[in-house]
């Protein structure tokens, strides 16, 4: 029994028991990683980034055992947001050197390129050639690539022309099929406007003209502006052969089952879950698809609640009150991003999703954590 700031007295249940299901066959699905911090390193805000390496491949580890790909050195792993390019560059090559006892490397995670190593970064050259040295690192690796968007094109271009210049150039020099990211605003304010408008529908124009020039260059398009129907609308107007990955962690239940492959920051929490939904779908059990998701989508909107930009650390303390971690410790001081009103609704939806693997230690963990805020 615990007292709950915001949410009152909660007993906590026994927890499910997630059967291993197979790699997913009928949509590809990638969980968007976190880093675990080094606890006992100087990992404040501004500060260069400590991260517990060990801790780190071995939740890639229980993903890839869950039949999910990784996305590595994305906004989950906090990109920009205190994750720096030296631990950038690690994390690729530490992440893609782990995926090899898994399989194919470049199918089991894909890395983020982008520019953020440049801050300095103003013209369309400068640009390119910094997002070419980060695709080179991810390549280098033996990883996929995620071409992410650039908070340095979103402050240079002067518009949508800018943005394909940049863009046709990126691609054309791809050596394999690449992933593209549009990421939201409300992911990151820094990125408004991004291809060239804040009118989104002529922005996703400009985004179609650049898919449909590089036939072949794009595996995929990585989607989160928290939209379904704009989503619907996107899938449908791709060229053929070109996946929608959501990253609606709003809507991604529907979205998926409706056709959308999947690249979530929430699957890094409801890994288990969103394993066993994805083989439900594949055997054609709608129902149990959607009894297995249904729960997960409270959890995942509160955890992406706005701000929006401070899930990770809902990501974050879920891995440790799951027992993934050993520590509620994050790079840049995130821990202290979000209220313990906040984190105790996570933690009562998780456990109402079966998302606690051992209730006693769920228990003794949020229970220091209510103590150290004066709450217990």
């Amino acid at each position: 029994m615990l007292d709950l700031p915001g949410s009152g007295r909660h007993t906590v249940g026994e927890g499910r028991d997630w059967e291993p299901s197979p790699a997913p066959v009928g949509r590809v699905a990638y969980a968007a990683a976190h880093v675990v911090a080094d606890p006992l390193a100087d990992n404040g805000p501004g500060r260069p980034a400590a991260v517990d390496w060990d801790a780190t491949l071995r939740f890639r580890r229980h993903l890839w055992s869950l039949g999910l790909r990784v996305a590595d050195a994305m906004d989950t792993a906090q990109r920009n947001m205190g994750l720096d390019w030296a631990a950038c560059r690690e994390l690729i090559r530490r992440s893609a050197a782990e995926a090899a006892a898994f399989g194919d490397p470049s199918r089991l995670v894909a890395c983020g390129a982008g520019t953020d190593h440049r801050p300095e970064a103003a013209t369309l050259e400068e640009i390119v050639a910094a997002y070419a040295e980060q695709v080179e690192t991810v390549r280098g690796a033996g990883a996929g690539v995620i071409i992410m968007a650039s908070r340095q094109l979103a402050a240079a271009a002067r518009g949508p022309e800018d943005y394909l210049a940049v863009y046709d150039r990126l691609l054309s020099q791809a050596d394999e099929p690449v992933i593209l990211h549009w990421l939201g605003e409300m992911f990151d304010p820094n990125l408004r406007g991004y291809w060239g408008s804040t009118d989104v529908e002529a922005a996703t124009g400009t985004f179609l003209d650049l898919i449909r020039a590089h036939p072949g260059r794009v595996d995929g398009v990585k989607v989160s502006l928290l939209d379904e129907q704009h989503e619907v609308r996107l899938r449908a107007a791709l060229p053929e052969g070109v996946k929608l990955y959501t990253g609606d962690d709003f809507n991604y239940p529907s979205l998926i089952k409706s056709g959308s492959h999947a690249l979530l920051g929430i699957f890094d929490a409801i890994a288990p879950a969103a394993s066993a939904a994805l083989a439900a779908l594949d055997r054609g059990d709608l129902d149990a698809y959607d009894a297995i998701f249904a729960p997960t989508v409270e959890l995942s909107r509160k955890v992406f609640e706005a701000p929006t930009y401070h899930y990770k650390t809902g990501i974050v303390f879920l891995a440790w009150v799951a027992g993934h971690q050993d520590h509620f410790v994050m790079i840049n001081g995130a821990q202290a991003a979000r209220s313990i009103v906040h984190l105790a609704e996570v933690f009562r939806l998780a456990d109402a999703a079966g998302l606690l693997p051992d209730p006693d230690l769920a228990v003794a963990r949020m229970r220091a954590l209510l103590k150290v805020h004066g709450a217990a």
